[in-house]
C-alpha cells in the first residue's frame, strides 16, 4: 500500500487533480509552494486572503498566538489552536485540528486530520481522519542527509533528502512515536504509543513493534 490510489480517498478534495497526476503520494512534496500559488492564483470558491499569501475556507478559528508563515491554504472550519506554528508551503483540508505547540512545513493535510498535542508535520502527507497523538513526530530528514529511500517490496528511490511520513487515511499514531523519514502507514492503521517506525506498514493493522505487526480483526 505505497501508491497514492491506495492510501487517500479524494473524491471530495480540491486537491484531487495534483493527486491524480501521482504514482506514489511523495511526489507531491517537492510540487507544494506551486501547488499553492496555483490556487491562490486562481482562488477557491468560498475561500478568502486573510492576509497576504493565506487564503481560507469559512469558519475557520485561528488563535492569536498561531503563526503562519505564507503561503498557506487552510481548510473551512479547521481549528488552529494557541502557539501552532505553520512554517509556509502548508495546505489543510476541512475540519482539521492544528494543535498547541505544533510544527507544519512543507506538508499537506487532507480533511478532518487531527494534530492536537506537541507534534512536528515537516515533508509529509496525512490522510483523510489520520490522527497524531501528542508528541508524535514526522522525522523528515536522515542523520546522513542522503536521500531517503522507502523500503516496501523493493527500494524506491524517492530523490528527496526531506520526507517524514505519508499517512493513509484513517492511520492513527500513539503518543510519543517517531515516523523516521519515507514511513508510509497504510489506511485504518494503529501505531501504538512510544513506537520508533520506519519503512511500510500495512493497512487495518496494529503496529506493536518492528517485529509484532497484526491484523485488525473485521469489525
Amino acid at each position: 500500500m505505497i501508491k497514492t490510489s491506495e492510501l487517500f480517498d479524494l473524491s471530495n478534495s480540491f486537491l484531487k487533480c495534483y493527486f491524480d497526476k501521482t504514482t506514489y503520494p511523495w511526489e507531491l512534496l517537492p510540487e507544494i509552494k506551486t501547488i499553492i500559488q496555483e490556487l491562490l492564483d486562481k482562488g477557491i470558491p468560498g475561500y478568502r486572503l486573510i492576509s497576504e499569501g493565506v487564503l481560507v475556507g469559512e469558519g475557520v478559528s485561528i488563535a492569536p498566538t498561531a503563526t503562519i508563515v505564507p503561503p498557506a491554504i487552510i481548510g473551512a472550519k479547521t481549528e488552529i489552536r494557541p502557539g501552532a506554528y505553520l512554517r509556509g508551503n502548508v495546505i489543510v483540508g476541512d475540519n482539521c485540528i492544528l494543535g498547541n505547540s505544533c510544527e507544519f512545513k512543507n506538508c499537506i493535510l487532507l480533511y478532518h486530520v487531527q494534530v492536537p498535542h506537541y507534534s512536528y508535520v515537516g515533508d509529509s502527507i496525512l490522510g483523510n481522519y489520520a490522527h497524531m497523538g501528542a508528541g508524535s513526530i514526522c522525522s523528515n530528514l536522515k542523520s546522513a542527509n542522503d536521500y531517503v529511500v522507502v523500503r516496501a517490496d523493493k527500494d524506491y528511490q524517492t530523490g528527496l533528502r526531506k520526507f517524514g511520513a505519508i499517512l493513509g487515511d484513517y492511520a492513527d499514531i500513539g503518543c510519543q512515536s517517531v515516523l523516521n523519514p519515507g514511513t508510509i502507514i497504510g489506511p485504518h492503521t494503529q501505531i501504538y504509543p512510544l513506537s520508533m517506525v520506519r519503512g511500510v506498514v500495512p493497512e487495518r493493522s496494529i503496529y506493536k513493534g518492528k517485529d509484532n505487526i497484526v491484523a485488525k480483526e473485521n469489525r
